[in-house]
């Protein structure tokens, strides 16, 4: 591992990028949780902020998600989705995200009684009001949780028919093991029939047939996490030829134990072998780090440089599910200001 130099830290802080995996319930720090569980009197099993940090150790996905699930239990009313998305936004501010593309789980809170609509309404005044006051542009993607059942997620899809305004596409999330992608084939084929985009999390834990699952199956556009792909030789063929994107997660790949230690991360081979991969953030309260985190850590690990940073950034918003005239005013701020570091630096 390589301390990056001071051009490389300054040109991956500043440059416009995108975020693609995130999801939004794991912005949600202890500081917010706590004040969150005060004003709607829930109680916390948890005595301080720092003891629920320190609970930050996960063995695997699942041990994550069960902390996951409980931090959720403090979200209620429509306010408190707005407060944990505008919190988020501002770090995306900081971080230079022009585009951020937002998971969220709503049965994460139906089944708690709280109104899908609560959930979107709050989350959509985050995104309209992050456009507006700081310049970055949010869109929202509903996710099924795979560990219940297409009854559910079908459930789901039809409370979120009439606020189908509101959200871009839909995706798959939650225990990897044991709910393969064609669990959900049916739930899949009536959200591309509402003209939603598709995207599923596979290949984190699950090996690579879940992603050729989630391509032909469910006909993702986009293959969240997929680290596992560089077990099949023909699967990364595929993935570089028809440049599906990978939304990876470094960080989060750790603190998951996906992989060992940041220096044994794949995200290099990928890039050199042509995937599109991306650099994401996942659940950025519970891993340890935001988008420029992921790029500053990734980068001493793996000993990436500039070149990188730039093809990272522009797979990024290749890949975002927007028009392409936003995707051309987007690419034109990355040159510009690669163009203007360059200059600086001459």
């Amino acid at each position: 591992m390589n301390a990056l130099d001071d051009r490389t830290r300054e040109f991956l802080m500043g440059m416009p990028k995108a975020e693609l995996h995130i999801h939004i319930e794991g912005s949600l720090e202890p500081e917010l949780i706590f004040a969150l569980a005060e004003r709607n009197q829930v109680s916390l099993s948890y005595p301080s902020v720092d003891a629920l940090r320190a609970a930050y150790a996960f063995s695997d996905l699942q041990s994550f998600l069960d902390i996951y699930y409980a931090g959720a239990s403090v979200l209620l009313q429509e306010q408190d989705f707005f407060d944990m998305a505008w919190a988020y936004f501002l770090r995306a501010k900081a971080d230079n995200i022009v585009h951020a593309e937002l998971f969220f789980d709503p049965q994460t809170h139906t089944d708690r009684g709280v109104p899908f609509a609560s959930v979107i309404d709050g989350l959509k005044r985050a995104c309209d009001q992050a456009q507006l006051e700081l310049g970055v542009r949010g869109r929202l993607i509903l996710c099924f949780l795979r560990h219940l059942s297409e009854e559910a997620a079908f459930d789901t899809l039809e409370q979120a028919r009439s606020h189908r305004d509101k959200f871009i596409g839909v995706g798959l999330d939650s225990s990897e093991f044991g709910h393969p992608p064609e669990k959900f084939a049916r739930v899949f084929a009536a959200a591309r029939e509402m003209g939603l985009h598709v995207v599923a999390h596979a290949g984190e834990e699950g090996p690579p047939a879940y992603i050729w699952s989630a391509l032909d199956v469910l006909k993702a556009e986009r293959i969240d996490h997929g680290v596992q792909s560089i077990q099949d030789p023909a699967l990364i063929t595929r993935l570089v030829a028809e440049k599906i994107p990978l939304t990876v997660c470094p960080l989060s790949n750790i603190k998951l134990c996906v992989f060992d230690a940041l220096t044994a991360h794949n995200l290099k081979q990928l890039l050199d072998l042509g995937v599109m991969v991306t650099i994401n953030s996942d659940d950025p309260a519970y891993f340890g780090g935001y988008l420029n985190q992921n790029f500053v850590e990734t980068f001493e690990a793996l000993d990436l440089g500039v070149a990188e940073a730039k093809t990272l950034a522009e797979n990024s918003m290749h890949a975002s599910f927007i028009s392409e005239t936003e995707k051309q005013h987007d690419l034109q701020k990355l040159a510009d200001f690669c163009a203007g570091f360059e200059k600086t630096r001459a």
